[in-house]
């Protein structure tokens, strides 16, 4: 029996024009898995289109490729892949029905939706799949694609600082520096530099934190996205700083999409596995961050969410002690 590393390389030796495709809202783990991917792919002779409903953020844009991401797929293709994604709804309209040949993925609640998938969730980011398996799909992994896959796996280490990081994910890292990525560099654009704009909007969230007994929770409303100037709909990474908050066992971040709908972003300490929760919102995640989109209002949805995720905290609160 052929192994999917050999299916895989087995399809990029035959097909000759490549999708990629990731979630809505796209993070620098989405962001860099594309791009790196899209770009080794082009160097091997093949089209690689990549395609973000949501688009690049500006942080992103200094990568190669960024400034040819389609919003929806404009050509036809031979072969459709989907990266950091665990289920279809969270690539919005962009696939249109269809099913991706390949994905690559790394969250433990991946609802295995590709003909072929590789999902491996104890690795630390998507990019970090990549990175280890590209080479053995016979791709070439230059400079421009080292830089963009250890931008992804900064951004979901946030820094090698997440409590999953392993020895073999510095190594990894270090093989990218050596082909040429600046990690310096790359570190700065992803995780310290700073619009006006998002440090405006993280005023907003600041300005609204709750915290008790171990859940701190804030949100960021259209008006909070409309005075910061703040044009995406995401919540410019104020998550990862508000997890960081001594004494926080879950928090949860309340993110308004439109007048009926409400982004949800959990992040909590080893021992509390809030994928679950997240699970139950119909969206996914690792056990220490995951995320769901949920209609209603933002009144409604936040009730909601606070209930069960204090209810939740309640439970595992004596395995802590």
């Amino acid at each position: 029996m052929t192994t999917l590393d050999e299916q895989v390389l087995h399809a990029i030796n035959t097909n000759n024009s490549f999708v990629i495709v990731s979630h809505i809202r796209p993070d620098g783990d989405a962001i860099g898995s594309a791009l790196g991917l899209a770009h080794s792919l082009r160097l091997a002779g093949k089209t690689a289109e990549v395609v973000l409903e949501d688009g690049v953020a500006e942080k992103y844009m200094s990568l190669t490729g960024a400034d040819s991401v389609g919003r929806k797929i404009e050509s036809d293709y031979d072969y459709l892949i989907v990266v950091d994604c665990s289920d279809a709804m969270r690539t919005g309209n962009a696939l249109r029905g269809a099913t991706p040949d390949l994905v690559i993925d790394h969250h433990k609640t991946n609802l295995n939706f590709g003909k072929l998938n590789l999902v491996e969730s104890e690795t630390e980011a998507t990019a970090l799949v990549l990175a280890q398996h590209m080479p053995l799909w016979g791709l070439t992994i230059d400079k421009e694609a080292a830089s963009a896959l250890l931008t992804g796996i900064l951004a979901d280490t946030i820094g090698f600082r997440t409590s999953n990081v392993t020895a073999e994910a510095l190594r990894v890292s270090a093989e990218l520096m050596d082909k040429g990525a600046n990690l310096h560099q790359v570190y700065y654009q992803t995780l310290v530099t700073r619009s006006i704009a998002e440090t405006r909007y993280w005023a907003q969230g600041l300005g609204k934190m709750r915290f008790e007994e171990g859940l701190l929770w804030s949100e960021l409303t259209l008006e909070d996205r409309a005075r910061a100037g703040y044009f995406e709909n995401d919540d410019a990474d104020l998550v990862n700083t508000l997890s960081s908050i001594s004494d926080v066992l879950i928090c949860v971040l309340f993110v308004q999409q439109n007048d009926e709908r409400v982004k949800i972003s959990w992040r909590s300490v080893a021992g509390i596995d809030v994928s679950v929760l997240a699970f139950q919102f119909g969206g996914g995640g690792h056990a220490a961050a995951a995320g769901a989109d949920v209609s209603g209002s933002m009144d409604a949805v936040r009730e909601l969410v606070l209930n069960r995720t204090k209810a939740y905290l309640n439970e595992k609160r004596p395995t802590l002690i």
